[in-house]
């Protein structure tokens, strides 16, 4: 390491280090007993207080202020913080000094009993204590919080470090990804996993990362659904499946689009979209009330009610109550695209009346959709798994979950037509020759395994993280990603 780099404090904090060395102290030490949590100090004081039982307790130092021979400070574990209190006269001059040498951010193991100071905060009286880890850096801000949001994200273990609010929102996620489990395998939902890296990237209108397989000799696609290795074992007899895991699309990045971001996707046999939609409100509703205890919540200081039973509004109905634009009474093609000009809405020039209606709803109406709204029916052209509408060959048994002005779930009743999901591909196939990267490609054999035969199916897809957002009440994507993808910087600018 170059020393010149280094601020002054981490220089000093250096040279303490050299100190606790020639004084024969382990700098890096092992284990320490432990006997409570700083949580269950607070929690169990009376009774340690009374029985004059030690405490033995580890964490990291966020405060410290001496008063001559006697000094306070403030230790935080993984369940809360504790004050702690030293004497020179208890511990002795050689540990006091010691603890001369330890700055805001070494992680110490101390033991003691407890008391409560005058003004009421209960505290341990350290009768030793023991350096854990030294730490060369100091912690940013003086511990009033990480402020800067790009520097937050760009160093996670800071911000998990300083804003205990952050950490609340990961333990949060963990929970509701494991909710997200249970609740399926309960229900008879046999949980895979399926590859990563797929010869043809398929299952959604994608712009896919790309790979190289040296010992192959061929380029590989980062998965950007896993729907249709889902499907090859819905033909080959598991009738309930789901996968939860990462999914990767090379898209732009947003408060809502992270290009690497956890879904589950679910498929189940003799079951059709409307089965999806009661399968999505359960989940949803379930794991709402296990985390807040209530179904309405405050979400970026605006309520959101998620009691059930969540509507459920045609596509081409919700765009007229919104915009007032009836799709219905617009007559083919260069209409919808002379619609699109009127609107301001770009759109190219071989764009479909299904296309323009799907993107006019992306623009002006998503956003605008507060509380839980299932917007089903939409166009064949932007939905080419899913099976055609009887009353209506033009649309499809698809819908979108929106909740708080954002997809939350994609679902369908599944396309089983292998003759048909082949037509829908080849005209896929066309748009990407023309220069549409997100179209489907044609995947030749996931047709194959359609032609064994296909039970009618329904199929529903989560994004998990936005999902998180919700409940978590965060506005940006990657407030709820522990790592989210960024822009590459100069190695040393912003660096803590």
């Amino acid at each position: 390491m170059v020393l010149e780099h280094l601020s002054d404090q981490a220089l000093i904090r250096r040279q303490k280090l050299g100190e606790l060395q020639q004084k024969d102290v382990e700098p890096y030490g092992q284990k320490y007993p432990v006997t409570h949590k700083t949580s269950e100090v607070i929690l169990h004081f009376r009774e340690l207080e009374e029985e004059g039982t030690a405490a033995s307790v580890y964490g990291r130092i966020i405060s410290k202020r001496g008063h001559g021979k006697a000094s306070f400070a403030h230790i935080e574990d993984g369940s809360g913080r504790l004050q702690i209190y030293l004497r020179e006269e208890q511990v002795g001059s050689d540990q006091y000094n010691l603890y001369q040498l330890l700055d805001i951010g070494d992680i110490i193991g101390v033991t003691g009993t407890v008391f409560k100071t005058r003004k009421g905060e209960i505290t341990v009286n350290v009768s030793s204590f023991r350096l854990l880890t030294k730490s060369l850096r100091p912690l940013p801000e003086k511990w009033h919080g990480l402020k800067d949001v790009e520097l937050r994200y760009r160093h996670r273990h800071l911000d998990l470090m300083v804003n205990p609010e952050v950490r609340e929102v990961f333990i949060t996620r963990s929970r509701i990804i494991h909710m997200i489990r249970e609740f399926l395998v309960q229900r008879g939902y046999l949980e895979v996993e399926t590859p990563v890296m797929h010869t043809v990237a398929g299952g959604a209108s994608a712009r896919p990362f790309i790979t190289h397989h040296n010992a192959l000799g061929i380029d590989l696609y980062l998965r950007i659904a896993t729907e249709l290795h889902l499907k090859r074992l819905i033909v080959g007899g598991i009738e309930k499946v789901f996968e939860l895991g990462r999914i990767f699309r090379n898209e732009g990045l947003s408060t809502s689009h992270n290009p690497e971001f956890t879904s589950v996707e679910i498929y189940e046999v003799n079951a059709d979209y409307e089965d999806m939609m009661d399968l999505t409100e359960e989940m949803i509703t379930s794991i709402t009330r296990e985390i807040h205890g209530t179904l309405k919540l405050n979400y970026q200081g605006r309520e959101l009610d998620l009691t059930p039973p969540w509507p459920r509004r045609e596509l081409s109905e919700v765009i007229r109550e919104i915009t007032g634009v009836e799709f219905s009474a617009v007559q083919g093609d260069d209409a919808a695209r002379k619609l699109a000009a009127e609107h301001g809405l770009e759109v190219d020039k071989d764009s479909t009346k299904g296309e323009i209606m799907y993107t006019f709803f992306e623009k002006y109406c998503e956003d605008k959709l507060w509380n839980p709204l299932f917007v089903k029916d939409y166009p064949v052209e932007v939905s080419p798994l899913a099976q055609r509408c009887r009353e209506n060959p033009q649309l499809t048994y698809r819908f979108e979950t929106f909740i708080a002005g954002k997809e939350i779930a994609n679902a369908f009743t599944e396309l089983t037509d292998s003759l048909d999901q082949r037509e829908r591909f080849v005209q896929q196939a066309e748009k990407r020759d023309s220069g549409d990267e997100e179209a489907h490609m044609m995947d030749e054999d996931f047709l194959v395994v359609m032609e064994y035969g296909m039970a009618p199916t329904g199929g529903l897809g989560i994004g998990v993280d936005r999902l998180v957002m919700v409940l978590t009440d965060r506005p940006s994507i990657r407030d709820v990603i522990l790592f989210p993808t960024l822009r590459p910087r100069e190695q040393q600018a912003g660096r803590p």
